[in-house]
């Protein structure tokens, strides 16, 4: 898969392209919908903000081997300016420190109903393990919501993550993308 993406990236400078944002995975041990299934679980078995520590692990490996490609591109694409955007920080801190970035709870889903065993997905309906029929229906106020669906970030957790990496917070090179895009004017 890195070797796709770095191909590809080598494609599009062959035509032309010069500079290049390239982001890294998210903590995906940290999704709502795992940190749901998680139940009392081994310390050895999670991380420092409570998360699947494999998943996020296998995601830090894949991080640590496109940033590696990223390198060589830098070198190989002399004339480029590649940035890698460590998604995986930003939105890790923002789940570390939900409430301080104005958020509930990292593990709240605003849309569908997952509690104990019972897991209905946004938009459908079901039966939960007492015998009730429920739709799972959306919260009142998504904007407290990290998690839309215990899969998909929420249009707000998603705004604190674009600012966070717009202003360059989480890049490498640090530059807010306004310096790193370079309008070329054809005379």
């Amino acid at each position: 898969m890195i070797n796709q993406q770095a191909n590809a990236v080598r494609n599009l400078y062959e035509q032309g392209a010069r500079t290049f944002w390239i982001h890294n995975t998210g903590p995906i041990g940290c999704l709502a919908v795992t940190l749901h299934n998680i139940h009392n679980p081994s310390p050895s078995l999670v991380d420092g903000q409570g998360c699947d520590k494999f998943q996020n692990d296998m995601a830090r490996q894949f991080n640590r081997q496109l940033e590696q490609k990223v390198n060589q591109l830098r070198k190989e694409l002399p004339l480029s300016a590649i940035t890698y955007v460590d998604v995986f920080a930003a939105k890790y801190e923002l789940i570390g420190n939900a409430t301080k970035h104005g958020f509930l709870d990292k593990a709240n889903i605003c849309c569908g109903y997952h509690e104990h065993d019972d897991h209905v997905w946004c938009g459908n309906k079901g039966i939960i393990s007492n015998g009730t029929q429920i739709y799972a229906g959306s919260c009142a106020d998504p904007s407290l919501y990290i998690s839309w669906d215990g899969v998909h970030y929420t249009e707000a957790a998603n705004r604190w993550i674009a600012d966070q990496i717009v202003g360059g917070s989480f890049s490498d090179v640090p530059v807010p993308i306004t310096d790193s895009c370079h309008r070329i004017r054809s005379e």
